[in-house]
């Protein structure tokens, strides 16, 4: 039977592996060797879920939405990881990332963030745990999430404006990596997706299937059965999407769609839809599917939404559309705004900008009136009320 899960080397399929300089060899292998025996080790699984339900507020509701429901006709629960503390499904790595770092004997704590929620989340955790934090964001980033980069501040954290490229996510991942070579020794990188070279992709993976594994806990009380017919989300780098699918990857009664940022269209060169418009190449240490020129040279992807406009895809989710296990849809900008405004009008619920393509992805399927759809909202849209509000004004 072929599966889904990376394999021993690091690879899904052909996609993943770690090709990275030669100073980063050690850290990255350090973090090989180790990670599987401290993250399956009991005491920091009890460590990780106590923090988890105490701090983060686990499990995030399954909450059946009834009028989206009667619109789309089928079933649709929403897995609520906008209610986490600090307002997404970042956290969940954050701690176990973190926690991984302490046992490691690491004392500086760097990652990268586009939208500010893997920053935040980031911060918040090493304010917790009384370490010192840097985080690394594209200045145009900066200047469009300013809340997060508020916050970040405010508990502690060094926000470093990256004035490369385009001064976004793939700058600011440039940025931390290089950060990362000049203090191997005491520093530990926090992926915030599931990117990167192995084994970033399968640790944030590992961390983040706590979702589908409430997904099934709550869907067996709910239903009676524990698989929906479909799993939906969004998919930038791809961690919250790897969660809500984790335990589902070899399920095959279990369809997945994922919703990528098409940005203005996918033909417009105005796009950030890497499946569709990708192809084969090395970016951030990993063998996936990269938005590049016919010199090969990284493209800039656009997409509204600042956690999603990464030219390159997780080696899970390349796997998984190469394979044809996920359906991939390429969600436009203003598809996802207007999903957003019918959410918060039909459920009370702002979504984050992110979570919005996920939801823009609805009208394109063709549901039963049995179906049950499980729909990852990745986040809470605190940090892009200036974007909805722009939009509500020119509409």
């Amino acid at each position: 039977m072929e599966t889904y899960q990376v394999n021993q080397n690091g690879y899904y399929g052909e996609f993943g592996g770690a090709y990275i300089p030669e100073i980063l060899h050690r850290c990255v292998e350090e973090l090989r060797i180790n990670y599987r025996k401290v993250i399956d080790d009991p005491n920091f699984q009890q460590e990780f879920h106590q923090l988890l339900k105490d701090y983060v507020g686990r499990p995030s509701p399954l909450y059946l939405a009834k009028r989206l429901s009667e619109l789309y006709g089928c079933k649709i629960y929403l897995k609520r990881e906008d209610l986490n503390h600090t307002g997404a499904h970042k956290i969940n790595n954050a701690i176990g990332q973190i926690l991984l770092a302490k046992r490691m004997g690491k004392s500086r704590i760097i990652a990268e963030t586009g939208a500010g929620q893997h920053g935040v989340a980031t911060a918040t955790v090493c304010a917790l745990m009384n370490l010192e934090c840097v985080v690394y964001m594209g200045k145009t980033d900066v200047e469009r999430q300013h809340a997060n980069v508020q916050k970040m501040e405010m508990l502690g954290a060094r926000v470093v404006p990256v004035t490369s490229g385009n001064m976004t996510l793939k700058d600011a991942t440039n940025e931390a990596i290089r950060d990362w070579c000049c203090h191997p020794a005491d520093t530990y990188y926090v992926i915030g997706s599931t990117v990167g070279p192995h084994p970033y992709p399968d640790m944030v993976a590992r961390l983040q299937s706590v979702i589908s594994q409430e997904i099934k806990q709550q869907l067996l009380e709910k239903e009676g059965r524990d698989y929906p017919d479909y799993l939906m989300a969004c998919v930038g780098g791809g961690s919250n999407a790897a969660g809500t699918i984790y335990h589902y990857l070899d399920d095959l009664r279990v369809k997945i769609v994922l919703a990528e940022a098409g940005g203005l269209g996918i033909t417009t060169g105005k796009s950030a839809a890497t499946i569709h418009l990708g192809r084969k190449g090395v970016i951030h240490g990993s063998k996936t599917l990269v938005i590049q020129n016919e010199d090969g040279q990284i493209e800039e992807p656009y997409s509204i939404s600042a956690g999603l406009d990464y030219p390159g895809i997780g080696p899970m989710h390349a796997n998984l559309a190469k394979t044809r296990r996920a359906q991939i849809l390429a969600i436009n900008d203003d598809e996802a705004l207007e999903a957003a405004f019918l959410l918060t009008r039909l459920e009370g619920i702002i979504p984050a900008l992110e979570s919005a393509h996920a939801l823009g992805a609805l009208p394109k399927m063709k549901f039963k009136p049995d179906d049950v759809v499980v729909l990852t909202v990745s986040g809470r849209g605190d940090k892009d009320m200036d974007t909805y509000i722009k939009y509500k004004n020119q509409h």
